[in-house]
């Protein structure tokens, strides 16, 4: 049987999920929508294309699974995730490759302070110990993290548009996506870490990430309107995570996690809820 903090999240997907539906909606209607269950299908398909790649981790009990080794929970957390990115993104007047990037930034922003925390929590394993470079979770994990949601927002921005566009954008990015998770994956595991340098690797793409979203200045290119959507997302996910931390002692072992988690979720309140003029936004 789940555990009462896997119940808890699979819960807190499930209502995440309903209210971006209900926003999707409402700001894109059909179109809109699809691109969000889009957004879960890759997901599911990503986690069920990784594991049978890699077999580098496995997830623990919850009560709806998609395969015997995917619940449906996660998936719903990866489309939930983009979604929310992407509304923050979406306002920036950057070009198509800048947002996916940041994109990707954005998500491990919520990855730094969770994945720790779950692998605790029994939510997956990664079958190194708690002890293993960050706090038990592998540093390719930010690698693949930065790729699954630069590589298909990347793809669903530049090939989306109205009409017929906006109907097979979603699909085209979700193969597309699918494709880059697995050649990235591959890259990593199977060229760079037996050369030793899997690791610098991922130092120097996320490095280069974060100094292309700096030099960007993209905080100075919001345009008047805001969408509290992001913001809502980050503050769901983080904090559940502090408070199931927190409560389980997980956050404890050692303290370095909550000050992790808590130095995250203080970065997102300070991109997120900077105030601005105007209450509109823009559709997904």
């Amino acid at each position: 049987m789940p555990s009462l903090y896997a119940t808890a999240f699979e819960g807190l997907m499930y209502a995440l999920l309903a209210l971006a539906l209900r926003r999707a909606w409402r700001n894109g209607r059909a179109p809109a929508v699809l691109r969000l269950l889009v957004g879960v299908l890759y997901g599911v398909l990503l986690e069920a294309a990784t594991i049978a790649q890699l077999d580098a981790y496995h997830y623990g009990r919850f009560w709806v699974m998609v395969t015997p080794e995917v619940p449906l929970a996660i998936g719903v957390g990866w489309g939930v995730i983009v979604d929310g990115v992407r509304a923050y993104t979406r306002n920036l007047n950057l070009a198509p490759w800048q947002r996916a990037v940041l994109n990707g930034l954005l998500a491990l922003n919520i990855d730094l302070a969770m994945d720790a925390i779950a692998i605790r929590l029994g939510f997956w394993d990664w079958g190194q110990g708690f002890d293993f470079q960050f706090f038990g979770v592998p540093w390719a994990n930010f690698w693949a993290w930065f790729w699954v949601v630069a590589g298909f927002t990347l793809a669903l921005e530049t090939l989306d548009g109205p009409g017929w566009r906006g109907w097979l954008a979603p699909w085209a990015a979700l193969a597309l996506g699918v494709l880059v998770v697995l050649g990235t994956n591959a890259l990593l595991v199977f060229g760079l870490h037996p050369l030793g340098v899997a690791n610098e690797a991922v130092a120097l793409v996320l490095g280069l990430a974060l100094l292309g979203a700096v030099r960007s200045r993209f905080w100075e290119r919001r345009q008047p309107a805001r969408d509290p959507w992001p913001g809502q997302v980050a503050a769901a996910f983080h904090g559940y995570f502090l408070l199931a931390g927190v409560l389980s002692g997980a956050a404890l072992r050692p303290p370095w996690l909550l000050v992790v988690g808590v130095l995250m979720a203080l970065l997102a309140h300070g991109l997120y809820g900077r105030r601005t003029r105007g209450a509109g936004f823009s559709t997904p």
